[in-house]
């Protein structure tokens, strides 16, 4: 039987919206899950291994460090620039390492591909952390030069300034995430590889010890290198309180338990995110007094479902605001970062709930393992597609997904599409501020989201909206293994 043309797009259309989907309309959560990890190839710094699959990508950065005679090479561009800030990297591998743990028996084939998405931050972190006694590295280039230019990271001609903290500057909050990364990470290597887990675990401990010993804020010793950019605006009491319950959750030591006690008495508060970690924190030794029935961790079990009273929007305690559309809205600047953060802690806590068949109250609202998971469904099927604007967030994936992402280099055409360099100045004016598509496709990229009225522009200059990060990536990798495996 001839088909017409009619009939056969019909047909076409139809395959694309079952294989995005799913015969039963929910979004094929394991393509979005293998999109969401290929992701960061396409953020990596270094020299690429000949695994690369981001092919458009090239080697960058290789020298970074030669400015202060060490090697930090390697590690990710934390957003569409060509900055590797540490703060925001250390969170996107412990989010990264933290569902991997949870989740990774519903990772299935893509288990190796999100411990390699974290080695590649392990293995610069140890660097950052080993290269040099009495100092933590902290982050390469300069991002003030940086934003004035819009060049692939393959062309990069601005200064690759090297930052760091010490007993003299301290950072107690980028080392304390350092340290949770690499503890996190450890857990994660335990049984594939025991040697190299020993080491992230051993350099963990070290980090932890020289932020507590030398207390204060990055923001404060680094000034303008990391500010307005990731400021630590919560100060470093979280990362402390959250550098030690990881400590204490890779090594059961119970000496991790006093800074545990004396940091964690703070009232949670109603986002979670790169800068902010008391919730997440919470969650996770909330673990103990569900899944391990340690009476012991029961404030901290309080402190987490108050904090989920603040998130559930049918809870007389929300603080939360929703859009018409139903996404969480909490800051209009890349608001996705904290729905994706939030949302794997919901899956996560939903999982101990599941495992203790638990529940808890917010007022007079009954809370289950299934009411938390119903929220984190909507919010991920949002991110995917299920919106009022029938977008998908996440780059590459489903037919309408954003096309001018705020990214260098996704904007500029690639070394092997165009090997002569292209300038900082004219990467602006022929890439930056034009409405063409971006040329290379960063397959899985989330970017900031929507507004909350569920708009959004897909304008390359509006990076609020259309700048994708590691760690609104990192926070869905879990919700989406989570939901693929149900």
């Amino acid at each position: 039987m001839k088909l017409s043309n009619h009939s056969f797009l019909l047909i076409i259309f139809s395959s694309i919206a079952i294989y995005c989907f799913g015969v039963d309309g929910n979004p094929n959560y394991r393509d979005a899950l293998a999109k969401s990890i290929l992701f960061f190839q396409g953020q990596r710094s270094g020299r690429l291994p000949a695994s690369q699959q981001v092919l458009w990508r090239s080697s960058s950065g290789v020298s970074d460090g030669q400015l202060a005679h060490v090697d930090l090479s390697g590690g990710y561009y934390d957003a569409g620039d060509n900055v590797k800030f540490n703060l925001p990297m250390a969170y996107t591998t412990t989010m990264l390492s933290w569902n991997a743990l949870e989740h990774g028996k519903r990772m299935g084939g893509q288990l190796p591909k999100a411990r390699e998405a974290i080695r590649w931050a392990t293995d610069y972190l140890l660097k950052c952390a080993r290269a040099e006694p009495g100092k933590l590295f902290v982050g390469v280039g300069d991002p003030n030069a940086d934003h004035k230019c819009w060049e692939r990271p393959e062309d990069m001609d601005t200064v690759r300034s090297v930052y760091f903290v010490s007993s003299r500057n301290p950072g107690s909050d980028v080392a304390a995430e350092t340290a949770a990364a690499l503890a996190s990470a450890s857990m994660v290597f335990r049984k594939v590889d025991p040697v190299y887990s020993r080491l992230l675990l051993k350099t963990a401990k070290n980090v932890f010890n020289f932020a507590l010993q030398y207390k204060g804020s990055y923001s404060d010793s680094l000034g303008s290198a990391v500010c307005p950019f990731y400021c630590s605006y919560s100060g470093y009491q979280d990362e402390l309180l959250w550098g030690a319950t990881w400590l204490y959750r890779a090594t059961n030591d119970a000496a991790y338990l006093n800074p545990i006690k004396s940091l964690g008495a703070s009232n949670p508060p109603d986002i979670f995110s790169w800068d902010n970690k008391f919730a997440g924190a919470y969650v996770l030794l909330s673990r103990r007094a569900l899944v391990d029935n340690d009476k012991a961790f029961e404030p901290y079990r309080q402190k987490a479902e108050d904090f989920l009273c603040k998130i559930l929007p049918d809870s007389p305690y929300s603080s939360t605001q929703y859009t018409p559309g139903g996404l969480m809205f909490k800051l209009s600047a890349s608001n996705l970062q904290y729905v994706t953060s939030i949302t794997s802690l919901i899956t996560i806590y939903a999982k101990y709930m599941a495992a203790s068949k638990q529940n808890f109250k917010c007022g007079n609202l009954q809370v289950t393992s299934a009411t938390l998971r119903i929220l984190a469904k909507k919010q991920v099927d949002y991110i995917l597609g299920d919106n009022p604007l029938k977008m998908s967030y996440m780059v590459g994936y489903g037919t309408k997904y954003p096309k001018r992402i705020h990214h260098r280099g996704s904007s500029i055409p690639s070394l092997k599409a165009n090997p002569q360099p292209i300038p900082c100045q004219e990467g602006f004016q022929r890439f930056y501020y034009t409405s063409n598509p971006n040329p290379n496709t960063l397959i899985g990229a989330i970017v900031g989201g929507p507004d909350k009225n569920d708009n959004f522009p897909d304008d390359r200059t509006d990076y609020s909206h259309s700048e994708p990060a590691t760690y609104i990536n990192a926070g869905i990798v879990g919700p989406l293994a989570y939901l693929a495996g149900s």
